[in-house]
């Protein structure tokens, strides 16, 4: 009913910079909150950032400063700039969101299958 698609990830040198996108699709009356969620086989999913409709940000400390989170709420877009990478920044990253689908009053998560950055030399 709802898809998530990333794109933007790939293979970085460290100090470089990428920037991921993940368009929303389908049966979508309302996207709430969006955000960018990464995890490695080591550690659990955790939060990179997150921005609501109205464009307010939250961002795990560890890409505070680096990291900036956007989104098009025309397009069901958000956006991650990712500056200053690091090796330890190395993950699968998911996009999400918080959608209300047409015919239904609840919301929901939905989430990417995911996109991989590399931050190596």
């Amino acid at each position: 009913q709802v898809r998530l698609v990333e794109s933007g990830g790939g293979l970085v040198q460290p100090g470089g910079s990428l920037r991921l996108s993940c368009a929303a699709s389908g049966s979508i009356f309302s996207i709430n909150a969006m955000g960018w969620y990464r995890q490695t086989p080591e550690n659990q999913r955790e939060l990179v950032a997150t921005i609501t409709t109205g464009g307010s940000t939250n961002y795990a400390e560890a890409v505070k400063g680096r990291f900036t989170i956007s989104r098009d709420n025309a397009k069901n877009t958000v956006y991650l700039q990712m500056n200053s990478l690091k090796p330890e920044d190395t993950a699968v990253y998911y996009c999400n969101a918080d959608t209300r689908i047409s015919g239904i009053f609840a919301s929901r998560d939905y989430w990417g299958k995911g996109t991989l950055v590399t931050v190596s030399s």
